[in-house]
């Protein structure tokens, strides 16, 4: 449902102004993509998640695994916006943010007592440090559309990637995920230049290229086969 409305809204938007942009407006920082470079400043909402490659039902004692499922949850970024222009067409875009962000992994267990379900979350504290290419269409009265793409590495500054898991409760069996990732980037966005500064709505997709699981030998982490990650984007930039 997040996606769903996010992809909405940037449709909506996009067709809205794409209506009324035909009329001759005043034009707003008309020599703005002229400059060598510009900067700004980000506020984003995101919805992260895994990407589970594989799992292996495991027996476990007298348990066996039925289901493992990750589960999204949505979570804030802050950020700063840097653009190099190319040219009137297309630019580099540098956004190093701060992401909060939490995910699930659910387990659906087969027991001698019946089906038991463990729910085990992992809090994120990420610094990401997204590398773009901007591709611009040409600029209808104050409203631009674009595409980007690019990479990113991202540092979660949150890792337990270094702590001990002592207890042998199932309850407080946590997962370890590493610090390090890299990620492919794809999206799209829409540019307003108001009078003072660009206004800009977009929505990216980030697909980690890593497996962050770090393997240990207990009831959750031996089913992993490759735990990967995924996050979507949906931002207002602010920028002149």
């Amino acid at each position: 449902m997040f996606k769903q409305k996010i992809i909405l809204l940037l449709i909506l938007s996009t067709l809205t102004v794409s209506v009324f942009g035909q009329r001759e407006t005043t034009l707003n920082l008309p020599k703005f993509e002229q400059r060598f470079m510009h900067f700004g400043f980000l506020l984003g909402l995101n919805s992260a998640n895994f990407r589970l490659d594989r799992f292996s039902p495991n027996v476990y004692g007298a348990d066996t695994l039925l289901i493992l499922e990750p589960q999204s949850t949505t979570g804030f970024n802050l950020g700063i916006v840097s653009e190099m222009h190319l040219g009137e067409y297309f630019g580099l875009r540098f956004t190093p943010n701060l992401a909060f962000s939490q995910r699930k992994l659910i387990y659906t267990f087969q027991t001698l007592d019946g089906v038991k379900q463990y729910i085990k979350a992992i809090e994120s504290t990420l610094v990401n440090f997204p590398l773009n290419l901007k591709i611009k269409s040409k600029r209808l009265n104050n409203f631009s559309a674009y595409i980007i793409g690019g990479a990113a590495y991202s540092l979660d500054l949150a890792s337990n990637e270094s702590a001990e898991n002592k207890s042998t409760n199932l309850n407080d069996i946590f997962i370890k995920i590493g610090k390090h990732d890299f990620m492919g980037e794809i999206g799209v966005g829409t540019d307003f230049y108001l009078e003072y500064f660009k206004f800009g709505l977009e929505l990216k997709m980030s697909y980690g290229l890593k497996d962050i699981h770090y393997r240990e030998d207990n009831a959750f982490s031996n089913p992993i086969d490759k735990l990967k990650t995924k996050m979507f984007l949906l931002s207002l930039t602010f920028e002149g």
